[in-house]
């Protein structure tokens, strides 16, 4: 069985981008988000819990969930937030534990979890956690450069998000990626060489007891 590793961090430190790259390297990579997602598409199976919690307005005339409208109606509301998550979080919970069962041969797995500090009962999917953080004012530009979202807009996002020294206090691995790309990419390569080693002898180990 392959140990998971949650991959987490605010908006902007390049989780995407370093979880990308670890798929590049062969490891199992699951997105909490792109699960999010599906679960929410057209025939998305939280669809009609949605739509019965929160009414008809929140959907075009083809079915189709206005996401933006829903995301600014949670996000000026903690009521509606706690709402829409007593919707989804079971329900990718349920998604992401169903596609790690099909991942055993891999000495370990990337499982990306933005908000992984927020919703501890994530914790129970993985086995260790890598943080990856970057200073805040990159974390800005970046995300208005590819959002177009105005710098208060994204402020606002971040301040709604755990703090980098909260996520800390969960982290196994910290990553920090204040370079290029490049310098990014040989940080991830010697965690990989680092993962494939421990989790490989830890394999070894269980099956031996075992």
């Amino acid at each position: 069985m392959a140990i998971w590793v949650g991959l987490t961090g605010g908006i902007g430190s390049g989780k995407s981008a370093a979880a990308q790259y670890f798929a590049d390297l062969g490891v199992p990579r699951i997105d909490a988000d792109a699960v999010a997602h599906a679960l929410t598409d057209s025939d998305g199976i939280a669809l009609p819990k949605i739509r019965q919690l929160f009414g008809d307005r929140f959907f075009d005339d083809q079915g189709v969930l206005k996401r933006d409208m829903l995301r600014k109606e949670v996000f000026a509301s903690n009521t509606q937030k706690t709402l829409l998550e007593s919707v989804m979080l079971p329900l990718i919970f349920s998604e992401i534990k169903k596609q790690q069962e099909t991942f055993n041969d891999a000495p370990y797995g990337i499982v990306e979890i933005p908000l992984l500090t927020e919703k501890r009962q994530f914790m129970k999917l993985i086995q260790r956690v890598l943080t990856i953080s970057t200073p805040l004012e990159e974390r800005i530009v970046r995300v208005m450069k590819r959002s177009g979202l105005s710098r208060k807009a994204v402020s606002d996002i971040i301040r709604h998000q755990a703090e980098d020294r909260d996520r800390l206090l969960l982290t196994d691995d910290a990553l920090l990626n204040d370079g290029n790309i490049k310098h990014l990419h040989d940080k991830i390569r010697r965690l990989h060489t680092f993962y494939s080693s421990i989790f490989t002898m830890q394999q070894i180990q269980e099956k031996h007891h075992g």
